[in-house]
């Protein structure tokens, strides 16, 4: 069973409603000890990098048990948009500290002329590392965007796929054991989104 994470931000119906699409079973859950028995975790999110965090800081439990099953038990887990955001270091948007399972952080698009900020629509997202994430994806898959930080890790291998914004590239999915982001929102990226999300529950 795949669980998605309810820690009170996130897109989770349309998310859940994608997993059911393809066939895969799936649930919303909050509860730490019913998430500390899932086969493979979801963790979206939307709004601020710091009321994302203070959320998982004001609840020890939730964030031990996603700690525990992400680095304890290696259960393949999946950031989505800001939950991607919230896997790094830190972000410029906020003060508080990531939960620092893929080394990197989020910076803002640049202020340029003619750049809309967020930077909101399709986009295509190049595999650039090899990953069972992004198999067969196609060639230059599009997803769906919306955001206004970017990721950028400190490896280059824990870089899966790459996009430009502007003049701005940056890392729209990253990985690392088992650990999985993507700044899309695969559940509004049509086939390209299910195949994403069939790749993570074959994993």
């Amino acid at each position: 069973m795949i669980i998605i994470v309810d820690y009170g931000l996130g897109n989770l119906g349309s998310v859940l409603n994608m997993f059911k699409r393809i066939g895969v079973r799936a649930c919303i859950e909050s509860d730490p000890t019913v998430i500390s028995n899932a086969e493979k975790i979801v963790l979206p999110g939307v709004g601020a990098f710091d009321a994302a965090m203070q959320r998982m800081n004001e609840r020890h439990e939730l964030r031990y048990v996603l700690e525990y099953c992400a680095l304890k038990k290696k259960v393949p887990l999946l950031g989505v948009c800001l939950g991607m955001q919230l896997l790094t270091q830190g972000s410029a948007e906020g003060r508080l500290p990531g939960l620092g399972w893929i080394q990197g952080v989020a910076h803002r698009f640049p202020r340029q002329v003619g750049l809309k900020v967020p930077h909101m629509g399709w986009n295509v997202a190049n595999p650039v590392t090899s990953s069972h994430l992004t198999k067969n994806v196609g060639l230059e898959p599009r997803y769906y965007f919306v955001h206004s930080y970017y990721v950028k890790v400190d490896d280059p291998s824990h870089c899966l796929m790459r996009s430009h914004y502007g003049g701005q590239e940056f890392d729209s999915a990253i990985g690392r054991d088992n650990i999985y982001g993507v700044q899309f929102h695969p559940e509004k990226s049509h086939r390209f989104g299910m195949q994403i999300f069939k790749n993570f529950a074959e994993l």
